[in-house]
């Protein structure tokens, strides 16, 4: 019998291109029909036939509290009462800014936006306006949302200009981006010497999570700082996904890194469309109305929005709360990679607070070529046996995974039980 996410699927590949809305819910790294799902509640989430799942990617990283937490949708409902939007300011906008500035020191002034790829995109326009230059430095396998000139993968060369990675992106705007590898050191340090006074701006994710995990190297992160100081060029740390996601003051808490521009998203919405870019007040005075770099947007500081990202970010400040989300995030790396061991599969893991990492490789993988080395076919038959056992993994080898504090210690051990019966080959 064809199941109703069988059939939802069929009929939404007529109007919508691919039967999706963003393109790896489509299951084509994995293979399979994609889940439609109609209900979430905790650490689980249901499908359109029904079947309950425990989660494991949490809407991509904002569910950290679980999904529909009572004080979340209790906000969500009190502010909608009051207004949908109004395109104008609110209290509940300069409530958002004091708190997100609290909370990550490096932030002296913060603009709030709808989506972490206009977080990005804007930071990097304001980055170029402050310097007056063009050049941007990213690192191969991180994400910084869609916009033009972030759809770029590595030349061939280490120092050579970037080429598009996305039909309709102009090779002009590509060529103004250097694509350096992550974790380089000595890279980083040859670009700023051959092109220091061209670079407006770093953009890194802190903690890479969109080539699966990837940790920075301490070397790496303070190289960049140092590097960035010395040419005059902009660090902008790309916290959407990281952000109140390893610890309360993102990763540049963590790892003690002080950037000029951060970007941020996900857990700062609580579910719902919000993100926010902030940093240095000189760099930020650029922004219109006060300075000569345009951004606007109609739904920018939304007050549902605004509303579920507060009542999440009240939620995460609780006494130990990073210190339990970390904890079940190693409870989860921990169990698998023994179970793994136990049946001599090559697997390993790894967390950071509440994100972590699975990977068909011998060793924990610290650069994109490094993860690209690893078994996606393994990883994509793990991904349907965990599925059939009612656990749902992000659907591709090449993204990190999400722990909330819904997720409960019998949750983890039964995610570890299904993984065993793989490993076995049972």
């Amino acid at each position: 019998m064809t199941s109703h996410n069988q059939e939802l699927f069929e009929q939404s590949q007529r109007l919508i291109p691919g039967g999706v809305n963003s393109p790896v819910r489509a299951f084509k790294s994995v293979g399979g029909t994609p889940l439609f799902f109609k209900r979430g509640q905790g650490a689980y989430v249901w499908d359109a036939d029904d079947k309950r799942y425990t989660d494991y990617v949490g809407s991509w990283g904002p569910m950290i509290v679980g999904h529909c937490h009572a004080e979340v949708v209790n906000a969500v409902q009190d502010a909608a009462a009051q207004g949908l939007g109004f395109g104008a300011p609110t209290e509940g906008e300069l409530e958002m800014a004091e708190t997100l500035c609290r909370l990550l020191p490096s932030l002296e002034m913060v603009r709030l936006v709808s989506s972490g790829t206009e977080a990005t995109m804007t930071a990097i326009r304001l980055a170029r306006g402050f310097t007056g230059r063009s050049r941007i430095v990213k690192f191969e396998g991180c994400y910084h949302g869609h916009s033009d000139g972030l759809l770029v993968k590595a030349g061939s060369g280490a120092l050579t200009f970037g080429q598009p990675s996305s039909s309709g992106v102009p090779a002009e705007i590509a060529a103004l981006t250097t694509v350096l590898d992550y974790n380089d050191v000595a890279g980083l340090e040859r670009a700023f010497a051959e092109m220091g006074k061209e670079i407006a701006a770093v953009i890194v994710e802190p903690v890479a999570g969109n080539m699966n995990l990837v940790l920075p190297k301490p070397e790496f992160l303070a190289a960049m700082r140092e590097l960035c100081t010395a040419h005059g060029a902009v660090l902008i740390l790309d916290e959407v996904m990281t952000g109140f996601r390893v610890s309360l003051q993102g990763a540049q808490g963590y790892y003690g890194i002080r950037p000029d521009l951060t970007t941020l998203g996900k857990v700062m919405g609580g579910g719902l469309p919000a993100a926010a870019f902030g940093g240095r007040r000189d760099i930020m005075q650029c922004l219109a109305p006060l300075g000569p770099v345009y951004q606007a947007g109609t739904l920018s500081g939304n007050p549902i929005a605004v509303a579920a990202g507060m009542a999440t970010l009240k939620l995460v400040q609780e006494q130990g709360f990073y210190e339990r989300l970390s904890r079940t995030a190693k409870l989860l790396t921990d169990g698998l990679s023994d179970s793994a061991k136990k049946h001599g599969v090559k697997f390993c893991a790894q967390s950071v607070g509440g994100m972590f990492g699975l990977y068909f490789s011998e060793s924990i993988p610290t650069s994109y070529a490094e993860v690209m080395a690893g078994d996606a076919q393994a990883f994509n038959r793990f991904f349907h046996a965990m599925l059939d056992a009612g656990v749902y993994l992000a659907p591709s080898a090449f993204e990190a995974g999400f722990v909330s504090a819904a997720h409960s210690e019998d949750d983890i051990n039964a995610t570890i039980a299904a993984a065993d019966k793989f490993f076995s080959g049972k």
